[in-house]
């Protein structure tokens, strides 16, 4: 079981850029793939990015294609998503899960974090 807590996130203007922080406790995190998904009020969940344990993005979503980047670092047990050139549609609240998948039940997830809001507004 890891435990997740996201931060870094707030309201911004159409443009600018947000870093968000998912941080995890366990010694499994280090293996993990992480995820990052959003929820906005009324729409379904976004699956937004991913990467492996080794550093290796394994997907991005076409809507933040070019203006998101997923990193981490396994020795600070952290994973950033990178959010440039925000747009009022990014809003929502983001939360990272471990071993993100799409099942017959829709995305699972072994863990997730309460998640951090994003609003992007003029």
């Amino acid at each position: 079981q890891v435990d997740l807590v996201e931060s870094g996130g707030g309201s911004v203007q159409p443009g600018e850029s947000l870093k968000l922080s998912c941080t995890g406790s366990g010694h499994t995190f280090g293996s993990a793939i992480i995820g990052w998904f959003r929820q906005a009020p009324g729409k379904a969940l976004e699956f937004i990015t991913a990467i492996s344990a080794n550093e290796v993005s394994t997907f991005m979503a076409e809507s933040v294609k070019g203006r998101f980047t997923i990193s981490r670092s396994n020795r600070e047990n952290t994973v950033w998503l990178q959010m440039n050139n925000l747009i009022p549609a990014d809003t929502a609240l983001y939360f990272c899960g471990t071993e993100p998948r799409l099942t017959s039940l829709g995305y699972e997830w072994d863990s997730r974090g309460q998640g951090t809001q994003v609003t992007v507004s003029s």
